[in-house]
């Protein structure tokens, strides 16, 4: 090598410590940045070059260093553990927070729960067997019977407006999902132009995978990596971002929550469905929409339908099995005015019973008290319908086991979303270890850098030196 050529090895020594420095303060200034992954220069040393003929001879030192690239130091495997914890803790997350709100509409125990109106209810008929006929113990019966059945009422609407609510949720996060995805495919489209260019498109893969992060905490979305670049986004085993393009999800099926007993819900059960290919559900395995979507399901036989139908098909059987009761007993007594066959509880054909439930008497002379034929100071009917509550398969029964069951549910629900968000915090430690900016080794990192360009420099200065001498100081000697 010529002594000039050592110059040009000085000066590529320079370039890669000013790389080096350049990379650390990039890792340094995005320390604090959510999704950043660190980054380090690659380099090779470059070879002497072939010689032949009479400069064949001696030993020759290599040309310098080359700066190949800036590696990304991320590991897809743990991105891939990321994302799918992230798809299990928005399933639970979701299904969790949804089912204590279905857990918070039963207000119990509490003044103002189901429980408290049953008592109030049949303690106004024990009132009634103590005085049958007389207008205050009648207009406290009367008065607890609506109470109860605004009650039941009151909780079947919280849930039909929560069934809407989800749903309207599940709508705008197939939105989201849809604006993700096409976010991605523009990402891919970016990423690959640069990287065929030779261009470092580090950052902007660190924006890509919190896009499909997000991707998969909302449908459970799984990530192949291309040649080229750019990433495949699978969601239910088909495509949402392939390479460039990208296809549409939307959310089909029923607007309104079924009425309880009904099989076929108006429109189907409400489904995830590729925008492309109108009724054939996506099967979802993971992510915040697929808990809306198990939410929504209706009612089913065993009980294995929506958490927030079930809810409702429970209401309404509560409602129906008071109403029976009630009306079963009451039948069998007379008023004061004699009139016999009465109903106490009525609902509305068509329409669920918890949500049209109402009481038929107006006055006690619509109340059935007491035994045909023993008076109209007989009590008994009134006293039987005072005991019903105590009985075996009451309503107070039915009723403690729907908030037990519910309860239940919720409580499984919790501890699912407990488990799967310590999966998720383990899993971006675990990736956070090996990708996130160390302060410490990154200033280590740049003061070597920094003496590396220091000593390429006094390298640099010693070859100028030396050509110095050797071009204007030869054959001085002597003179």
């Amino acid at each position: 090598m010529s002594t000039f050529g050592g110059l040009n090895t000085a000066y590529l020594g320079l370039t890669a410590a000013q790389q080096a420095i350049n990379v650390a303060g990039q890792n340094i200034v995005n320390a604090g940045t959510d999704g950043y992954t660190r980054q380090r220069i690659e380099q090779s040393a470059l070879s002497a070059p072939a010689r032949t003929g009479l400069l064949a001879a001696g030993v020759q030192a290599g040309q310098g260093v080359s700066v190949d690239g800036i590696a990304r130091l991320g590991n897809s495997f743990l991105d891939a553990g990321v994302r799918a914890s992230a798809a299990q803790a928005g399933y639970a997350g979701y299904r969790s927070s949804e089912l204590q709100s279905i857990e918070g509409t039963l207000q119990e125990p509490g003044p103002a729960g189901i429980s408290t109106a049953l008592q109030s209810f049949w303690s106004a008929w024990q009132g009634v067997s103590n005085s049958p006929g007389e207008a205050a113990p009648a207009g406290l019966l009367l008065q607890a019977g609506r109470t109860l059945a605004n009650t039941v009422s009151a909780g079947y609407k919280a849930l039909d407006s929560q069934w809407t609510r989800v749903r309207g949720e599940a709508q705008s996060t197939v939105a989201t999902l849809n604006a993700a995805a096409a976010q991605v495919a523009n990402f891919n489209a970016t990423i690959r132009s640069m990287t065929a260019s030779g261009a470092s498109a580090n950052e902007l893969i660190d924006a890509r995978n919190k896009v499909t992060e997000t991707i998969s905490s909302l449908a459970g979305g799984t990530v192949r990596d291309n040649a080229d670049g750019t990433v495949d986004v699978f969601v239910g085993g088909n495509a949402i971002v392939s390479g460039t393009s990208h296809r549409d999800l939307a959310l089909a099926g029923q607007t309104t929550m079924s009425a309880p007993g009904s099989t076929v819900p108006a429109g189907g059960p409400a489904q995830v469905e590729w925008a492309d290919r109108p009724g054939v559900a996506v099967p979802l395995d993971g992510g915040k929409l697929a808990g809306a979507v198990s939410l929504l399901a209706p009612a089913a036989a065993g009980g294995t339908g929506g958490a927030i139908a079930e809810a409702a098909a429970s209401y309404n059987a509560f409602a129906t099995k008071l109403m029976n009761d009630v009306n079963a007993v009451h039948r069998t007594g007379q008023s004061t005015t004699g009139a016999t066959n009465l109903d106490f509880f009525a609902t509305t054909p068509g329409t669920p019973a918890a949500l049209s439930l109402s009481v038929v008497p107006t006055n006690a002379a619509g109340i059935g008290t007491g035994t045909p034929g023993s008076g109209a100071l007989d009590g008994s009917i009134a006293d039987s319908l005072a005991q019903i509550g105590v009985g075996p398969g009451s309503p107070d029964s039915a009723w403690s086991g729907i908030v037990t069951g519910i309860g239940t549910a919720s409580r499984a629900a919790q501890q699912h979303e407990q488990l799967a968000n310590a999966a998720s915090t383990a899993a971006v430690g675990q990736r956070s270890s090996g990708a996130s900016v160390s302060l410490d080794e990154e200033n280590i990192n740049l003061l070597t850098s920094q003496h590396a360009y220091q000593a390429a420099a006094r390298a640099m200065t010693a070859v100028d030196e030396t050509l110095d001498v050797l071009i204007n100081h030869t054959g001085l000697v002597g003179r």
